[in-house]
C-alpha cells in the first residue's frame, strides 16, 4: 500500500505548532497548492486538518507541504522488537514494507537488536497494523512497550531464543558427528563413512526440521519478490542434498553404479550445523552488545521505602508519585529523582555520570534515581518517577542511539538489497561453466551451492550496528550520552570546537567581587540590583543575591520583569524603571557610563564580568556597576591541552565582555574567541565556521547556547546546564567536565574505526570467497565455516570496543 488514501476520501492529521489564525491561514493555503487535494480545513482549537482528497498521495507528502509552511505533524513513535531477520537484506525488506505504510513518516530497522523504531502520523496508523504488516512480509513482531522505562524486554525475548537455538545447534551437532567423523577418518586413509542410508536418516531431520527456519524465511522473500541469506542457504543445502538423494536412488536401482564420492549429505548437514553455530555464536555476542542496557535497567530498584503518617511503608515502585517523600538508607540505591529534604551524604553517581569519586549531597540538591546512597540516612521528595526519571531518559536515549541507522548504513543496505540476485547469477553462471568446462554435473553443482553459501550478506548488515551499540554503551556507561548513530559518525571528523564561556569552562557560579555606586552608596546598589534579579535564575542573579542575603540587605519585589536576551533585565520596583545589564543594553538604552568606564576596563582586563544598573524614564541615569568573577574549572585547562594534542581547534564564544573573555582565553591559551555575543550570533559564528570548511562541535550549556547547539554539526551539552540544551544537542555530557569532549571524539573515533573495520572484512569475505568458491579451491562445508565466522568475527571485533576507557 504506497497511497494514503484512495481517491475521493478524507484524511485527518493533527498538527504540531500552531498558535493563531495566521498560522491556519499559511498551512491551508501550503496544503491546497497540492494537485491532489480538493479542500482543506484547518482548526486551530483541536489543532487539526481535515484534508479531503481527489486523487491518492502519501501522508509524507503532506507531511512535507505542512513542513514547508514552517509547522509539523504531530507523531507518536513506536518501537518493535522484529525476530526472524538474518541478514541486511531481511533489514531492507522490512524497511520497505513499513515505509509504504499509510501513517508512516520514518522507519529505522536494526539488525543487531532485532528491532524497529517507527515515527507515524499522530492516529493514522496503529501498532497492531505496523505488526500485521511485518508479519505478512514473513517475520514476527511485538510491541517493546519496555523503551526508555528501564524495563527488561531482553528477558522476554532473547534467551527464550537462545534457549531454543542452544537446543537446536546441540541436535545438529550430534546428528552430524557421525558424518562429519568419517569424513575426516575417510581423508585420513580410514574407509570408515556411514553407509548411505544412515546419512540420509542422519541428514534428513537436519535439512527438514532443523533447517525449516531457512525454508520458511526463503519462501517469504520469494513472496516479496526479493532475496536473503536463508534463501542462499536454503538454495544451497537442497541442491547439496538433492544431488545426494538423486544419487542414493540411482544406486538403490542401479547397485553397479555406487560410488561413495557422489554423496553430499554431510556437506549441507555440516553447512546447516555451522550456520546454527555461527548465530548461536551472534546471538551471544548481540547480548554483550546490551550489556550497558542492563547494567542501567538494573540500577532501577523495584521497591522503595515511602514515609508516611502511619509509618515508614515498602511499597512497589511503580506505586509511588510526585511529592512522596522517600526514605534511603546508607548502602541502598536512590529509587527515584528527588530533592534531599533531610541528611547529608556522600552518593555514588559512577553509573550515571561516570564520576569516579563520591559526590557530598546535602538538604536541597537535587539527587537521581539509581545512584548509591553511600554513608547515611536520607529522606527525599520525589520530583519525577517512571519514565521522566533522569536514569529513564538516560536509557530512553541509549536505546534510541543504538536503534538508529548510522548514514554508512544505509549505504551498506542498499548493496545488500541487490546482493542476493547477484550472488544467485554468479552460482547459475559458476554451474553452467563448469559443466561446460568438464562435463561433471556434480561437481558444477556442488562449485555452484559453495557460491551461494560462502556469500552471506549477515556480515554486512551487523558490521555498523555491533559498533554503534558497543560504542555508544560504553560511552554512556563513562558519562557521555550519545543521543543518535547520525551524532556519533560526525563527531570523528571534528576539527573545530567552540565553547560557551559560562558553566562550560568556567565553574558556572560567579561571585560579586566589586560593586561602584553612582552616589556612594553601595547597600542600595545592591538592594536594587537584587531586586531586580529576584525573579531571575541566571547564574549571575544567584551571585547578587546571595551577596544581598550574606550582607542582610532586604529589597523590595520587582514588577513586571522581562529579560533582555543576550543583554540583561528590565522591572519596575517602587513604580520606577530600571534596567541591569551589559554594556550593549546601556548603549542601546543610551545611559552614559563615563564615570565608571575607566575602573570597568581595568576590572574588564582583570577577567571580571561587568553588569551595570541604571533608572530609565523621563532623565535616564547610571546608578553604578556590579563586578563578578567566576573560577575556571580545574581540568579546563587539560581538556584545553587534550583538544589541541589531537589537532583540533578551539574557539570561546560568550555574550561576556571582551576583557573577560580575553583574560579566560588566554590562560587556556584559545586563540580564538567572540565576545559580547548574542544567542542568535553564537549561531551565526557557527555557520561562519562551518562555511570555512570545518567540522564543528559546540559546547554550551544553557538556553542561550541552544540555536549554537543546533547549528553545529554535533552540538554538545553539559547535563549540569538547562534542559533544552540537552535536547538541542545530539551528545550530552554527564558531568560538567569539560575532558568528556575530548573522549566523546575519542570514543567517536575508535567506533568509526571499528564501522571501517568491519565494513572492510564483511567486503573482503565476499569478495575472496565468491571467486574461490567459483573456482572449485572450497567446499560446502568450509564455506559454511567461513560464513559463520565472517559473523561472528565482526561482532567480536566491535565488541573490543568494551575495553576503552576515558583518558586520564
Amino acid at each position: 500500500m504506497t497511497s494514503a488514501q484512495a481517491s475521493s476520501t478524507d484524511i485527518h492529521l493533527t498538527i504540531a505548532g500552531m498558535n493563531c489564525t495566521s498560522c491556519v491561514g499559511r498551512i491551508e493555503k501550503q496544503l491546497a497548492k497540492l494537485p491532489e487535494v480538493n479542500g482543506v480545513t484547518v482548526n486551530l482549537a483541536t489543532e487539526s486538518a481535515h484534508i479531503s482528497l481527489n486523487s491518492a498521495i502519501t501522508i509524507q507528502v503532506l507531511s512535507s507541504a505542512i513542513e514547508q509552511a514552517g509547522y509539523s505533524v504531530a507523531t507518536d513513535e513506536v518501537y518493535l522488537n522484529i525476530t526472524g531477520m538474518s541478514c541486511a537484506s531481511c533489514v531492507g525488506r522490512v524497511e520497505k514494507v513499513l515505509s509504504n505504510l499509510s501513517g508512516v513518516l520514518d522507519v529505522s530497522v536494526n539488525l543487531a537488536t532485532e528491532s524497529a523504531h517507527v515515527v507515524i502520523a499522530k492516529g493514522c496508523i496503529s501498532t497492531a497494523y505496523l505488526i500485521a504488516a511485518i508479519k505478512h512480509a514473513g517475520y514476527d513482531a511485538s510491541h517493546n512497550n519496555a523503551s526508555g522505562t528501564g524495563g527488561d524486554s531482553e528477558n522476554t525475548t532473547l534467551r527464550p531464543a537462545l534457549n531454543q537455538d542452544t537446543r537446536h545447534l546441540l541436535i545438529s551437532a550430534l546428528l552430524a558427528a557421525p558424518m562429519v567423523l568419517g569424513m575426516i577418518l575417510d581423508a585420513l586413509g580410514y574407509p570408515l563413512m556411514p553407509p548411505a542410508w544412515l546419512q540420509f536418516l542422519l541428514a534428513t531431520p537436519i535439512q527438514f526440521w532443523l533447517g525449516a527456519r531457512f525454508y520458511r524465511a526463503a519462501w517469504y522473500a520469494i513472496k516479496a519478490g526479493t532475496g536473503n541469506m536463508d534463501l542462499l542457504v536454503a538454495l544451497g543445502t537442497s541442491a547439496s542434498y538433492g544431488l545426494s538423494v538423486f544419487q542414493l536412488v540411482t544406486q538403490y536401482l542401479n547397485p553397479s553404479t555406487h560410488n561413495m564420492g557422489h554423496y553430499y549429505f554431510e556437506a549441507s548437514a555440516v553447512v546447516i550445523t555451522l550456520i546454527l553455530l555461527g548465530k548461536w555464536l551472534e546471538a551471544r555476542a548481540k547480548h554483550q552488545t546490551t550489556a550497558a542496557i542492563r547494567a542501567l535497567q538494573a540500577l532501577r530498584p523495584d521497591t522503595a521505602i515511602v514515609r508516611q503518617q502511619q509509618g515508614d511503608v515498602r511499597i512497589a515502585i511503580d506505586q509511588i508519585r510526585s511529592g512522596d517523600i522517600v526514605v534511603v538508607k546508607a548502602g541502598e540505591q536512590i529509587p527515584v529523582d528527588g530533592i534531599i529534604v533531610e541528611g547529608s551524604a556522600s552518593v555514588d553517581e559512577s553509573m550515571i555520570s561516570g564520576e569516579s569519586l563520591p559526590v557530598q549531597k546535602t538538604m536541597g540538591d537535587t539527587v537521581a534515581g539509581g545512584v548509591i546512597n553511600n554513608d547515611a540516612l536520607l529522606l527525599i521528595e520525589t520530583t519525577a518517577v517512571g519514565a521522566e526519571t533522569t536514569l529513564a531518559r538516560i536509557i530512553r536515549l541509549v536505546e534510541n542511539a543504538q536503534a538508529a541507522k548510522a548514514p554508512v548504513q544505509r549505504l551498506v543496505d542498499k548493496v545488500s538489497m541487490v546482493f542476493v540476485p547477484v550472488v544467485i547469477a554468479i552460482a547459475i553462471a559458476t554451474l553452467v561453466s563448469w559443466y561446460l568446462y568438464n562435463g561433471h554435473l556434480q561437481e558444477a553443482i556442488i562449485n555452484a551451492v559453495t557460491v551461494l553459501v560462502i556469500a552471506c550478506p549477515c556480515a554486512l548488515g551487523l558490521a555498523t550496528p555491533a559498533a554503534i551499540m558497543t560504542g555508544t554503551g560504553v560511552a554512556a556507561r563513562h558519562g557521555i550520552l550519545i543521543k543518535d548513530a547520525q551524532a556519533l559518525e560526525r563527531a570523528h571528523n571534528i576539527n573545530t570546537v567552540v565553547f560557551d564561556k559560562t558553566g562550560t569552562l568556567t565553574i558556572g557560579k560567579p561571585r560579586l567581587l566589586n560593586t561602584l555606586a553612582y552616589d556612594n552608596n553601595p547597600k542600595n546598589l545592591l538592594a536594587l540590583a537584587a531586586a531586580l534579579q529576584s525573579s531571575s535564575d541566571h547564574p549571575l542573579a544567584k551571585a547578587v543575591l546571595d551577596e544581598a542575603n550574606s550582607r542582610h540587605i532586604s529589597f523590595n519585589v520587582a514588577t513586571k520583569p522581562k529579560t533582555l536576551a543576550g543583554r540583561g533585565i528590565r522591572a519596575i520596583v517602587a513604580g520606577t524603571t530600571f534596567i541591569l545589564g551589559n554594556t550593549r543594553l546601556m548603549q542601546e538604552s543610551q545611559i552614559s557610563i563615563a564615570q565608571f568606564e575607566t575602573e570597568a576596563n581595568e576590572l574588564e582586563s582583570q577577567g571580571r564580568t561587568i553588569s551595570w544598573l541604571a533608572e530609565i524614564g523621563d532623565t535616564p541615569q547610571l546608578i553604578g556597576l556590579l563586578a563578578f568573577g567566576d573560577e575556571i574549572k580545574p581540568t579546563a585547562q587539560s581538556a584545553i591541552d587534550r583538544l589541541h594534542k589531537s589537532g583540533i581547534k578551539t574557539v570561546m564564544i560568550t555574550g561576556d565582555n571582551e576583557g573577560s573573555a580575553r583574560a579566560t582565553a588566554t590562560h587556556l591559551g584559545i586563540a580564538e574567541f567572540f565576545a559580547n555575543i548574542l544567542p542568535d550570533g553564537k549561531a551565526e559564528a557557527i555557520q561562519k565556521l562551518r562555511s570555512a570548511n570545518n567540522i564543528v562541535a559546540m559546547v554550551g550549556d544553557g538556553i542561550n547556547d541552544a540555536p549554537a547547539l543546533a547549528a553545529a554539526d554535533v552540538g554538545m551539552a553539559m547535563a549540569t546546564g538547562t534542559d533544552v540544551a540537552m535536547h538541542t544537542a545530539g551528545i550530552t555530557l554527564m558531568r560538567g567536565d569539560p575532558t568528556l569532549i575530548a573522549d566523546a571524539i575519542d570514543i567517536s573515533r575508535r567506533s568509526y574505526q571499528k564501522i571501517r573495520q568491519n565494513l572492510f572484512w564483511a567486503f573482503i569475505y565476499n569478495l575472496l570467497g565468491i571467486p574461490l568458491a567459483a573456482s572449485g579451491l572450497l567446499g560446502p562445508a568450509l564455506a559454511g565455516a567461513a560464513m559463520a565466522f565472517s559473523s561472528v568475527s565482526v561482532i567480536c571485533n566491535a565488541l573490543l570496543l568494551r575495553r576503552w576507557e576515558p583518558r586520564r
